[in-house]
C-alpha cells in the first residue's frame, strides 16, 4: 500500500498559507523553516532552538501567550515525553483561535509485541555486523532494553486519551516508526511499512489531525 509522507498529511491537514503556525519541539528548525518558505508564518518553540526570528529557546509552559494566537500547533515525536501532558495540551488550546487544529506525528511503545521487537532485534543485529553499533545480545536482552529505554514515557493509551479530551478528531492514520531506530541498508520505512500491511509486525507510529474544542469543554490537565 502507498503511504504518504507526513509532509502531505500536514499539506491536507494545515490551514492554507499565511496561517499562523506552532511547531512544539522543532529540535533544529527543519521543518519550521519549511514552513516559513512555505508562505507559514511559523514559530517553532524547544530549548534548542537555533537562534533567529523563526524560533524561540523555550518550553511550551514557558512561551508568552502574547506569542499567540495560532491558526494551528503542530507536535513531531514531542508529546510523549512531557511530564504534564494535559496541562501542556490545555496551553495549546489556549494559544489557538477558536476552532484551531492540533497535528501530531507520535509513537506508542508500548504497541511493540514480540513479533515487531523480534523484527528490530534481527535487523540491530544485521547492523551490528556490519559495523553500526552493538546489538542485544539475546532477544530478552532487546524486550529489556526496550523497556527501560521508555521508562517515564507516555504510552499510546495515554497519548490517545489526553489528546481526545480536548479534541475532536479529523485523521488519524498509523504509521511505521522503527526505521527511525535503523539507520542503514538493513531497512527502510517502505519495508516496514509493507511488513504493517502483511500483518507480520505492529505499526507503533502514528499521525493525527484534531480541531480544538473551547478550552471550558476539555478535560482537566494531568
Amino acid at each position: 500500500m502507498a503511504q504518504s509522507t507526513f509532509r502531505d498529511f500536514l499539506r491536507e491537514h494545515l490551514p492554507p498559507p499565511p496561517a499562523r503556525v506552532l511547531e512544539i519541539g522543532c529540535g533544529q528548525g527543519e521543518l519550521t523553516t519549511a514552513l516559513h518558505v512555505d508562505g507559514y508564518e511559523a514559530l517553532g518553540i524547544d530549548p534548542l532552538a537555533p537562534q533567529g526570528d523563526l524560533f524561540r529557546r523555550v518550553l511550551l509552559e514557558d512561551l508568552d501567550p502574547g506569542e499567540g494566537p495560532f491558526d494551528a500547533a503542530l507536535a513531531v515525536q514531542s508529546l510523549h515525553h512531557m511530564r504534564h501532558l494535559g496541562d501542556n495540551l490545555d496551553r495549546v488550546v489556549a494559544l489557538l483561535r477558536p476552532g484551531g487544529r492540533l497535528v501530531v506525528s507520535e509513537f506508542g511503545w508500548n504497541l511493540a509485541d514480540d513479533a515487531t521487537l523480534d523484527w528490530l532485534w534481527n535487523h540491530r543485529r544485521a547492523l551490528a555486523s556490519a559495523g553500526g553499533g552493538e546489538a542485544p545480545a539475546s532477544f530478552a536482552e532487546m524486550r529489556e532494553d526496550w523497556e527501560a529505554e521508555h521508562v517515564g514515557l507516555h504510552r499510546f493509551e495515554t497519548l490517545r486519551d489526553e489528546i481526545a479530551a480536548r479534541f475532536d478528531e479529523r485523521a488519524f492514520e498509523a504509521e511505521p516508526f522503527l526505521y527511525r531506530k535503523l539507520r542503514g541498508v538493513a531497512t527502510t520505512e517502505v519495508l516496514e511499512q509493507a511488513l504493517i500491511d502483511g500483518g507480520a509486525i505492529r505499526a507503533l507510529g502514528f499521525r493525527y489531525a484534531g480541531v480544538a474544542r473551547p478550552p471550558e469543554d476539555g478535560a482537566a490537565g494531568a
